[in-house]
């Protein structure tokens, strides 16, 4: 298999994410439930929420960029891929055991991209694993 190609697809996925990432205040009415708590509680949600976005496009365009130095087996390739592959395992077992998301899929479309969300939380461990320790 062509470890670069693969990576390459991967960091594709990034923008996937990224897209949703930007709809969900509105889909889930987010400035309206953080109206009710105090500004530091707002501001702190809004800079985490942007951090992770900011992460997001680091991973997505590290990976697409650098995806030659990724696969080429070096201990810090190796160890940057282990490290995508643990955040992006952490990431699917909260999809799964900690939000609830139920109430705000509402329509096919949603219950749709809930789907794809979740399979591209399942395949960036294992192509980042196989990056990381197997390949």
């Amino acid at each position: 298999m062509n470890a670069v190609l693969i990576l390459k697809l991967a960091a594709l996925t990034h923008l996937g994410l990224i897209a949703a990432g930007l709809l969900m205040p509105g889909v889930v009415g987010l400035r309206t439930h953080l109206a009710s708590v105090p500004p530091f509680v707002r501001s702190l949600f809004w800079v985490y929420y942007s951090f992770i976005g900011l992460s997001l496009v680091s991973f997505g365009l590290g990976t697409f960029l650098l995806a030659e130095d990724l696969a080429s087996g070096t201990r810090l390739a190796r160890a940057v891929c282990g490290f995508l592959m643990v955040f992006w395992t952490v990431r699917l077992v909260a999809a799964h055991f900690i939000f609830d998301l139920r109430p705000y899929l509402t329509d096919p479309w949603r219950r749709i991209g809930l789907h794809l969300a979740n399979l591209v939380f399942a395949a960036l461990p294992v192509v980042y694993g196989w990056v990381a320790f197997v390949r």
